[in-house]
């Protein structure tokens, strides 16, 4: 641009000559000068005299004029006196122009009809080129762009609060301006110019765009409809998850060398879940969630740090993993604050991971380990509602089952010596029914496999304890059932003494516990005859407080009865009583008792069952264990 000095005013020019003029500009030849009419009109008089003198070019408008000044050179400006403000306003504007020129935001001055009337540098290089910057459309000289939003359309929005207004705007696929317009009123509050900051976002836009892609792949790891929850097992559900990863590390983070190990806290092992492009050396190797002599992914585990290894050959806690990586990065798998595993990626160059890299999978890492969670809780869901099912028809078969056994056993009892087709049959019935029990387990544990554990499950207080329980109340022998058997007893009830006597002659028992009152015999004579089939069983008398008419608590202390449990009981006095009966250092305990011996004195034949229904329904009523 030319010299801008002096700036001549009205008055000035009127009481100088033209050759006085001329001579300001210190310019051959004609010089150029720009006069700016804006609202008011200059008289024929000095325009004359000025065109003598000078090449006029007029500007009605402050804009034109800066476009003017912007676009061609001059050797003065001649503005009347009424409009000096806006003189000064341009004459700042022009003096800044060096220091608009430097920033890195692209700066354009647009009129009303949002025509760009002066732009800097950077404005033009981030407009479309093909397109003529100055005097054309704002939109129309960024190329058309998208308005991606908040606000659809800023200069509307700025003029109309007269403050500034923002949006972001997306030019072609990948490029992201964010516009923040600021209107500009004169002083009887007219629109005169709009000034649009444009700044290039497409580096943080697209980190950002990025992360949400990440937060949705993420959300997607776990995500299952519930036709597929019914419809995928364990197994299934996990290759899924290791499908969906290995998908998301390619396609969104462009990585092919993957490593995802689970800790096992009861070892602190790091067990290999997925190990895509990894060496089979390196996805067998055994590694611990320790500092040192584990490799990058043991100190990760340890630490709970992510690491980032840019040169893998001169880094002395890298093992190799992929072949021929020469750049890693480890980060930890954490939920609650907890470490549950690591995440591992690699590269074949050096150099290839930075912060940002770091900080993506870090935020993808959080969603692994949700996922993994999530999964872990839908297995152990299943699995609970599967033995909730096991446990609801292991109770309703429980005395069914109880009653072919004794039914067996009594007829087994009878038979014994005669007919050996029908005593193998029998005992084949007995081992069949008591298969059933376990088949049902066995099919519940196969639907829903028990989730694995960070720390091993104690094994059941009563495991494998076989115990017969003898009472004629059949809410009695439920309840045992539910309350021995959940505590991994294998429980076996009988209605009266003569059923007890032929189970046990047929079995041998860890524990029994007996009423005291049983339709048949009395508790003192069932109890001796217990001992006589199996005379190192423990036995456990039932009764209820103050009520034991035969006194067989007594007789049966002097015979070596060391436990009495009063009825109602609790559930953990139950568990309490049996636990101590079994337990070695009791004399009489034996977890694997002797087969038992023959019958050495005929027993009276058992009542009939329509005489033992007879006589349960004329004993007096029994109480119920309480499950508390």
């Amino acid at each position: 641009m030319g010299n801008l000095e002096p700036v001549w005013s009205g008055p000035s020019a009127r009481g100088r000559t033209c050759r006085e003029l001329a001579g300001a500009t210190r310019v051959a030849g004609k010089p150029r000068l720009l006069v700016i009419e804006r609202d008011s009109h200059l008289g024929s008089s000095p325009r004359e005299q000025l065109a003598q003198c000078y090449e006029i070019v007029t500007a009605r408008t402050m804009a034109r004029a800066l476009v003017l000044l912007r676009d061609q050179e001059f050797d003065g400006v001649y503005v009347d006196t009424a409009q000096l403000t806006a003189v000064r306003w341009a004459g700042v504007l022009i003096q800044a122009e060096e220091i608009l020129d430097a920033i890195a935001d692209g700066v354009a001055i647009v009129d009303p009809d949002l025509r760009v009337i002066w732009a800097n540098p950077e404005f033009h290089s981030l407009a479309d080129q093909a397109v003529e910057t100055i005097g054309g459309k704002f939109y129309r000289a960024l190329g058309n762009p998208e308005v991606i939003g908040p606000d659809p359309c800023p200069f509307t929005s700025a003029v109309a609060s007269k403050t500034p207004a923002s949006t972001v705007l997306r030019i072609g696929a990948n490029r992201y301006l964010r516009v923040t317009v600021t209107p500009v009123f004169d002083s009887s509050q007219s629109l005169t110019q709009l000034i649009a900051l444009t700044r290039d976002i497409t580096d943080e836009t697209q980190q950002q765009l990025k992360v949400n892609a990440i937060h949705k792949a993420g959300d997607e790891l776990a995500d299952l409809t519930p036709e597929e929850l019914s419809e995928l097992g364990v197994e299934e559900r996990t290759d899924l998850l290791k499908y969906n990863i290995t998908r998301h590390m390619k396609d969104l983070l462009g990585l092919d060398f993957i490593e995802i190990r689970l800790l096992d806290r009861a070892t602190g092992m790091l067990i290999p879940l997925l190990t895509e492009g990894m060496t089979p050396s390196a996805a067998n190797r055994e590694l611990f969630a320790r500092k040192e002599n584990n490799g990058v992914t043991g100190f990760v585990a340890a630490t709970g740090q992510s690491y980032l290894c840019p040169d893998t050959t001169h880094d002395p806690l890298y093992l190799e993993g992929a072949a021929g990586a020469r750049s890693s990065l480890t980060v930890p798998l954490i939920y609650h604050g907890t470490v549950i595993g690591t995440l591992n990626v690699e590269n074949a160059r050096s150099n290839a991971f930075d912060e940002r890299d770091r900080q993506f999978l870090e935020i993808y890492a959080r969603n692994v380990a949700s996922a993994l969670n999530t999964l872990d809780l839908l297995q152990a869901e299943k699995f609970s509602a599967a033995t909730a099912s096991v446990e609801a028809i292991s109770r309703e078969l429980a005395i069914p089952l109880d009653d072919i056994l004794n039914d067996a056993t009594t007829v087994l009892d009878r038979y014994a010596g005669h007919d050996d087709d029908i005593i193998a049959r029998l005992r084949h019935l007995l081992v069949r029914a008591r298969e059933i029990r376990s088949l049902i387990h066995k099919v519940g544990s196969s639907i829903a496999p028990e989730p694995k554990r960070s720390t091993p499950r104690p094994a059941p207080r009563l495991s494998s304890a076989r115990l017969l329980v003898v009472d004629a109340d059949e809410s009695i022998r439920k309840s045992a059932h539910h309350l021995l058997g959940s505590h991994g007893a294998i429980v076996e009830t009988a209605r009266d003494a003569h059923e007890a006597i032929a189970l046990a002659r047929q079995t041998p028992y860890a524990a029994a516990l007996v009423d005291i009152r049983l339709p048949d015999l009395d508790g003192f004579e069932t109890y001796r005859r217990l001992r006589e089939v199996q005379p190192g069983v423990p036995i456990i008398l039932m009764t209820g407080f103050g009520w034991d008419p035969a006194h067989s608590i007594v007789k049966a202390r002097q015979e070596g009865l060391q436990t009495v449990l009063y009825k109602p009981f609790r559930a953990d006095r139950l568990m309490e009583a049996v636990e101590q009966a079994l337990r070695p250092s009791n004399p009489t305990a034996a977890q694997n008792p002797p087969p038992p011996p023959q019958q050495s004195t005929p027993l009276p034949p058992p009542l009939p069952l329509d005489s033992q229904a007879d006589a349960l329904d004329s004993s007096p009523p029994k109480a119920t264990v309480h499950d508390s």
